[in-house]
């Protein structure tokens, strides 16, 4: 079974609360902090030089996003990126995920009736897999 599979749950208000604030901190960091900061340097600079205008916060925030666009367009090292759909997880994973799960399931009714369809899908296509196994009787049936 796989070991690296990551869950994340975000139950409730204080789930949603807690996320936000990662993504807002997330931003801050990464987007606001660095557009604070070319928006200091530009203004330092523009004081030296009296036909430039000062700037504001969104200036510098777009400032920084120039920036990190033409570093990433004209550096020498190609940035490649491959999408591809993961593997899925083989029958015998899949039902040894779901044993786990329906043992921490025991009192939430919706995971229970999950696990019934779950169940159900696999029987269903066991039988079909079975059925189509040997054709030859298939079509001996048939006559």
């Amino acid at each position: 079974m796989r070991k690296n599979l990551n869950v994340i749950q975000i139950r409730g208000i204080k789930g949603l609360f807690v996320a936000g604030m990662i993504v807002c901190c997330l931003a801050a960091g990464f987007i606001v902090f660095p557009g604070w900061v070319w928006m200091h340097i530009w203004n330092f600079g523009a004081s030296y030089i009296s036909n430039l205008p000062s700037i504001g916060l969104i200036q510098g925030i777009l400032l920084w996003g120039i920036i990190l666009a033409a570093y990433f367009t004209f550096r020498r090292e190609k940035i490649v990126v491959c999408v591809r759909s993961p593997k899925g997880l083989s029958e015998d994973e899949l039902k040894t995920v779901f044993a786990d799960i329906k043992k921490q399931a025991q009192d939430d009714p919706v995971l229970q009736a999950m696990m019934k369809a779950r169940e159900a899908e696999l029987k269903i296509n066991t039988i079909d897999a079975g059925q189509n196994d040997n054709p030859e009787q298939e079509e001996e049936n048939k006559n």
